[in-house]
C-alpha cells in the first residue's frame, strides 16, 4: 500500500514544488541572497538522483530503462528551470504561462517513459498519479482552446 501512495503523489508533488518554486521565486530573492547557480545545480541533481532511484524501485527498472529515466529527468527538468528563469528574468508575472511550461515539460517526459516502460510499469507508472496528472494537462489545454 505504501508503494502506491508514494507513486500516487509522485507529479503531484514534482508539479507542486516547482509552481511553488516560481510562484515565490520573487519574493526568495527579495527575503534571501540568491542561490549560487551551483547550489541550484546540486540540489536538482540531488532530486534527479531520488527520483530515479525511487523510480527504479517502485517500477523494478533495467539498467538500461534507468538510464532513460535519468537522462529523460536531466535533459527536460534542466530544460524546464532554464525556460522558468528566462520568464523570471523578463519579468513574467502571469502564473498560467509558468503553468504552460511546466505541462509542455511534464509532457516531455509522460511521453518519454511511455515508450521505454513496459505495459505493467507504465500501468503502475498510471496508477502512481500520472494518468490524473495528464488528465488536469489535457484539462487545462481543452480549456485555452474555448
Amino acid at each position: 500500500m505504501n508503494f502506491f501512495v508514494g507513486m500516487k503523489h509522485l507529479l503531484t508533488r514534482l508539479a507542486a514544488a516547482l509552481s511553488v518554486m516560481a510562484a515565490l521565486m520573487s519574493y526568495a530573492q527579495a527575503q534571501n541572497p540568491p542561490q549560487s547557480p551551483e547550489e541550484e545545480e546540486k540540489q536538482l541533481l540531488e532530486y534527479i538522483d531520488k527520483e530515479v532511484q525511487r523510480l527504479s524501485k517502485s517500477l523494478s527498472l533495467e539498467y538500461w530503462q534507468e538510464f532513460y529515466v535519468d537522462s529523460t529527468l536531466t535533459h527536460d527538468l534542466h530544460a524546464m528551470r532554464d525556460e522558468m528563469k528566462t520568464l523570471q528574468t523578463a519579468k513574467v508575472g502571469n502564473v498560467d504561462i509558468y503553468q504552460k511550461v511546466q505541462d509542455k515539460w511534464y509532457q516531455q517526459i509522460y511521453d518519454s517513459f511511455h515508450r521505454f516502460l513496459n505495459e505493467d510499469q507504465w500501468k503502475k507508472y498510471l496508477k502512481s498519479g500520472a494518468a490524473r496528472e495528464q488528465k488536469a494537462r489535457d484539462k487545462r489545454r481543452a480549456s485555452e482552446g474555448k
